[in-house]
């Protein structure tokens, strides 16, 4: 029996939630070779070529949709992630392959230097890391992965185990990383957005001085296209900016680059109602972590917010004042459950009107605006459009019973996936593939939205919060539901 029939075959202890046709050739069943075909034994790679180690929010997303098909491998996705967080809470944004060899990806394990120049913040001793971070989407996909199979959790204790892990992470972004004094988390490296090189970076970015040519190697352009991938500019400024915060031993506080960004943000208040949930599943109360996402939900409507605009936009905390770039980003915090119906109809009429065209001109979300000096439909994250923020964006207009609108952008994006082959990102016009092909995040996000029905049960029970909270809503509007 090969390696994709053993996980469909599903062992008692892989009990399924999910168990739709696996005839040969259908979507199902090629997205679990996708991910069976990108499984290393103990963690998911992103894609082979391009992405040979393991990314932090890629496992998250990885193990959002891996839990339909095998919760122990989700959870066993989670906790190798975490088995190589650093001792001040951070989760690195990848974890290395030691068999990978050093010039297939950069930046490179002796770029980052994490047991070295990290030993401060308490970077492991026993695996190499990068030393930023990426979005905390851990504990939304531990709190999913969970209620995948609540026995196989409970007899593995897989909660108990995660929870003070993803707990110090929360701590870590939430003391370290206030570098503005509001009460939201800032970024120090497009990277740790996840969302590269888009425009909201590029003003913040002038102020870099770029690292010279000679100073880095660029394995991606083996891999894509280069006028799809950010540019060799952009990239000597990553280089620098990556340099002077490994030099400065991973000291937060310290950059020319920092960025209140909305997506960062609200991922971290979703975060924190699950957080509060997998608390109450053991034993404790949540009352105090839902508390904290109202806060964080209100800090980030009073800095991030312009309802001139409709949207949500990054700070820039070195050069002051709101960027004002539309990017998806500003469309992420549909996902939450504590924003008013005035912002979510603004953000709704934002996402299907002109500058991102869903459900008129575009298939799925794209990256930025397409009306902005900046668009690109190919290049990275200056236009196309990504599955992941796609699937929140979903999410999120389930969650606040845009039905319609929901149920459209869902079979786009099962089509748009069927059709790309499980692209890294596409046209957002055309679906047209862009990127590595083979994708794993697409392939695992493909596997949550066939599970549809699952899934809006999911969104009500994460977003289930206490009575006499601003988030406890009675009426009908509240339903279901680089990476570097």
């Amino acid at each position: 029996m090969d390696r994709t029939a053993q996980l469909i075959a599903r062992p008692a202890e892989y009990t399924a939630v999910y168990d739709p046709t696996t005839s040969a050739g259908s979507l199902h069943l090629r997205a679990i070779e996708v991910l069976d075909g990108n499984w290393t034994g103990t963690s998911t790679v992103p894609s082979h070529g391009l992405y040979p180690h393991q990314w932090s929010w890629d496992s998250a997303f990885i193990a959002i949709g891996l839990r339909h098909v095998s919760p122990r491998r989700a959870q066993t996705e989670l906790e190798t992630l975490l088995d190589a967080q650093w001792g001040d809470g951070r989760i690195p944004h990848i974890v290395f392959n030691p068999s990978v060899p050093l010039d297939a990806y950069f930046p490179s394990p002796d770029f980052w230097r994490s047991v070295t120049a990290g030993r401060a913040a308490g970077a492991p001793r026993t695996v190499q890391t990068s030393g930023i971070v990426q979005p905390p989407v851990h504990a939304l996909a531990a709190w999913l992965v969970h209620r995948a199979d609540p026995g196989l959790s409970r007899a593995r204790g897989f909660l108990a185990r995660v929870y003070p892990r993803l707990a110090a992470w929360h701590r870590y972004l939430l003391h370290r990383r206030d570098l503005g004094g509001g009460g939201l988390v800032s970024v120090v490296h497009p990277w740790e957005q996840g969302m590269d090189n888009a425009p909201s970076w590029d003003a913040p970015l002038a102020r870099i001085a770029p690292a010279p040519a000679r100073s880095f190697r660029r394995a991606d352009l083996a891999h894509g296209a280069p006028e799809d991938r950010p540019t060799d500019l952009d990239y000597g400024r990553y280089a620098r900016l990556a340099t002077d915060y490994r030099d400065g031993e991973y000291a937060d506080g310290r950059t020319d680059f920092a960025v209140e960004d909305p997506a960062f943000n609200a991922l971290l208040i979703a975060s924190e109602h699950a957080l509060a949930r997998i608390a109450e599943e053991l034993g404790a109360t949540g009352t105090a972590r839902h508390a904290r996402a109202q806060r964080l939900t209100a800090a980030l409507v009073d800095r991030l917010w312009d309802p001139a605009e409709g949207l949500f936009f990054c700070r820039d905390l070195r050069g002051g004042g709101l960027i004002h770039e539309r990017g998806v980003s500003g469309l992420v915090p549909l996902l939450l459950p504590g924003l008013s119906r005035e912002i979510v109809s603004a953000l709704v009429g934002t996402l299907r009107g002109p500058h991102f065209g869903v459900g008129a001109t575009t298939r799925l979300a794209p990256s930025y605006d397409l009306l902005g000096e900046a668009f690109d439909p190919h290049r990275y994250w200056r236009g196309p459009a990504w599955f992941n923020t796609s699937w929140l964006v979903e999410r999120g207009l389930r969650l606040h019973g845009e039905r319609a609108h929901a149920d459209a952008l869902r079979a786009a994006v099962l089509d748009v996936a069927d059709t790309s082959d499980f692209a890294e990102y596409v046209d957002p016009y055309t679906g047209e593939a862009c990127g590595a092909t083979g994708f794993s995040w697409t392939a695992a996000l493909t596997l949550d939205l066939l599970h549809d029905t699952q899934a809006i049960q999911e969104t009500q029970a994460t977003h289930r919060l206490p009575h006499g909270t601003a988030f406890d809503r009675a009426d009908s509007s509240f339903k279901g539901g680089d990476r570097g």
